[in-house]
């Protein structure tokens, strides 16, 4: 019999924009700020727990296994199985989902699932034909050999390449994923007006939110080696406009693309953590309940249209539960790109897609953009791609909490053509 699985507490750190040259936190720093007070509120010792997930995409090498890592500096134990997960975007999500299952099949009572990514430190890497001179220079064995191997040397040997920009590029169709964003604009006839006016509501959101202290019981400040701390999303533009962002030229179409900085998520470094658990371990830790995770889908689609991925998953999760848009209380869709979201609502709306792509009888509908998102996104919160779905899960259920919603489902599009979706219910 599947067990019930519930979220009872989660925190994360604050989003900050990765600006010039490596930020203050490497991906296992973020996760033990966040990670330090969430335990420490807990009424249960830090190895209570059976194991720890974390999602991280870009680990760096003083850092390998960074679930192990963080693990043992949170104090939960030598004895604590830690593995870290990688599945692009969707990696935060996956420990939820990859925690849920444990859970449901009774081999875990209490997981730590989370997210970490430092996309400030992502490396430089040499070019192929660099790393093959220094390759040759490394073989020569005599003089004369190290001397011939010195004089192949270019100057484009030393030339670096940022490995996040290889690894924002999909190999199979030769798209990064702000192209990828164009092909869905030009799918479905998305604007640039259309995509610079939601980018400027997620700041308008995000800066409301903060305003108002939706956010506090969720950010947990994070204290630098240096003595700075940081204490809230930093990427945030409370006085954008459409008529500023107009000014942005397109980023990866020129001159006629829609996708430019303004309207795309920003580079950022963040963390996030939601503690799993079974009926069991809340009655033996005394917990209460914030949501219980009802049911998870992972769907996948050609790579060129990627951002569509939430689409697939999200409406496979509808079918399963007997649910429609309208029966959807709050939805997050992680903000990658203003045209990706925007694709997926025009494809909810569009009776051909839904009809050959989904196997519906018509189109699934509008989706009230009032529930979509309502603290803003990653277009004001930035992207730390190991962290935005944990993130997103996480503020899904805080949002309904706050405002008294029952049902929502987070989710996201996935770099290589994956959507993943996750259905939560508030207690």
């Amino acid at each position: 019999m599947a067990r019930p699985v519930y979220i009872v507490d989660g925190a994360r750190t604050p989003f900050l924009k990765a600006r010039s040259g490596p930020g203050p936190f490497t991906p296992v720093d973020l996760a033990v700020q966040c990670g330090r007070p969430l335990l420490a509120r807990q009424p249960f010792a830090p190895d209570a727990f059976d194991q720890v997930i974390l999602g991280c995409v870009n680990v760096i090498a003083d850092e390998m296994n960074p679930a192990r890592v963080a693990a043992l500096r949170l104090g939960m134990g030598e004895r604590m199985v830690a593995f870290t997960e990688q599945i692009n975007c969707g990696s935060g999500m996956q420990s939820i989902d990859t925690a849920f299952r444990y859970i449901r099949e009774g081999r875990a009572d209490m997981i730590l699932a989370g997210g970490a990514e430092s996309l400030s430190h992502a490396p430089l890497v040499f070019p192929q034909s660099g790393v093959r001179w220094f390759a040759s220079l490394s073989l020569a064995r005599d003089t004369m050999s190290r001397i011939a191997a010195l004089l192949k040397v270019r100057p484009s040997f030393f030339k670096p390449i940022i490995g996040l920009e290889r690894g924002l590029t999909d190999p199979i169709v030769d798209l990064n994923m702000g192209q990828t964003a164009e092909v869905v604009a030009h799918l479905f006839g998305i604007t640039r007006e259309q995509c610079d006016a939601f980018a400027v509501e997620s700041h308008k959101r995000l800066a409301a939110a903060q305003s108002a202290g939706y956010l506090k019981g969720e950010v947990e400040t994070a204290f630098a080696r240096d003595g700075q701390f940081y204490d809230h999303d930093d990427g945030v533009r409370p006085d954008s406009s459409v008529e500023k962002l107009s000014q942005l030229k397109p980023v990866f179409e020129r001159p006629w693309g829609k996708v430019t900085a303004g309207n795309s998520s920003q580079i950022t470094d963040g963390a996030s953590w939601v503690i799993v658990a079974s009926e069991d371990a809340m009655q033996k830790h005394g917990l209460a309940p914030k949501a219980q995770i009802i049911d998870s889908q992972w769907s996948a689609l050609d790579p060129s249209i990627m951002g569509l991925g939430p689409v697939l998953a999200v409406t496979e999760l509808m079918k399963r539960n007997a649910l429609t848009l309208e029966s959807l209380d709050l939805l997050e869709l992680n903000e990658a790109f203003a045209a990706q979201v925007l694709g997926c609502l025009k494809a909810w709306e569009s009776e051909q897609f839904c009809r050959e792509i989904l196997g519906l009888d018509g189109a699934a509908g509008t989706f009230n953009r009032d529930k979509l998102n309502v603290d803003g996104g990653a277009i004001a919160l930035g992207h730390p791609v190991g962290a935005s779905g944990n993130r997103i899960t996480l503020h899904l259920i805080n949002a309904m909490k706050r405002l008294g919603k029952k049902r929502g489902i987070a989710t996201q599009c996935v770099g290589g053509g994956i959507g993943g979706a996750v259905l939560i219910e508030a207690m």
